[in-house]
């Protein structure tokens, strides 16, 4: 990643993440946010995104990393990334995966 001159303040960056999330907030449809980051994000990190998330169901059931990565091509290094985030992250995959989980039954 190219590095800035001056990085933002930790409060600055705080603010700038929370105006990137009220923006997603404020789309209706999974369309809308999908054009969003269609925008927002590179080819690449679209696709890692995705990896990631991807992984986030078959580790919440418990699949190991060797079993998830022959089934979905995902680096074992980031499904072990994607695990360690769900045990001592902010709880943002386990939430998501939760409510998509009560929309879906």
């Amino acid at each position: 990643m190219k590095q800035r001159p001056q990085s933002p303040s930790k409060p600055q960056a705080s603010a700038d993440l929370d105006a990137l999330a009220t923006a997603l907030c404020s789309l209706k449809t999974a369309a809308d946010v999908r054009a969003f980051l269609e925008d927002l994000c590179t080819p690449s990190e679209l696709e890692s995104m995705s990896d990631r998330w991807k992984v986030v169901p078959m580790l919440l059931q418990g699949g190991t990393y060797r079993d998830i990565h022959d089934r979905t091509g995902v680096s074992v290094t980031t499904v072990g990334r994607v695990a360690r985030t769900i045990e001592l992250g902010s709880g943002g995959y386990r939430k998501a995966a939760a409510r998509l989980h009560r929309h879906q039954h």
